[in-house]
């Protein structure tokens, strides 16, 4: 896999959930869901307006960074029953060597919380990136982040001795 060939977001089930690719169109849909400042308490930062929403999807919707060096891959989170928006995932794939590496990060909307869904979501991504030869799998949780620990555990990574950011290093053993 070279910096031009990154996998192309599709849609993914789960028993619960649908994974579906982001558009830009989503800002209008997710931007009230996410303007919520307890969802920035582990990750800083504060909620963004829809316009601002709508140009980092714009960027993220691409599918590839500027320069080619990393594939973006996002989704929006959805109930399979009622086709509520309930959060997000994302993977930021790059090259360690010839090794494609993810960054994982999952956000659940605050009401939708404490059901599973970052979990359920998470799980099904990684089994999408392993089909497409992505194995080797990272994420960076708040230490005191206890919800977004046990999803990383879900998913086989161990927390590191390496701090980024003020967050711990997770990845597979």
């Amino acid at each position: 896999m070279g910096e031009r060939d990154w996998p192309v977001a599709e849609i993914i089930g789960t028993e619960r959930l649908l994974l579906e690719p982001l558009r830009v169109d989503h800002a209008e849909e997710l931007a009230p869901l996410l303007d919520d400042p307890a969802l920035h308490e582990y990750t800083g930062g504060s909620p963004a307006a829809p316009e601002q929403l709508r140009e980092r999807y714009r960027r993220q919707a691409a599918g590839r960074s500027p320069d080619g060096g990393e594939g973006w891959l996002n989704w929006v989170v959805r109930h399979r029953d009622t086709g509520d928006a309930v959060g997000t995932v994302q993977a930021t794939v790059r090259l360690d060597g010839d090794r494609p590496v993810a960054e994982l990060a999952w956000v659940v909307v605050a009401p939708q919380q404490g059901r599973g869904y970052a979990g359920e979501a998470a799980a099904g991504m990684v089994g999408w990136l392993a089909e497409q030869g992505i194995a080797a799998l990272v994420a960076h949780v708040h230490p005191d982040h206890r919800a977004s620990a046990r999803v990383a555990e879900r998913l086989g990574l161990r927390a590191t001795d390496e701090l980024v950011d003020g967050e711990v290093r997770w990845a597979a053993p």
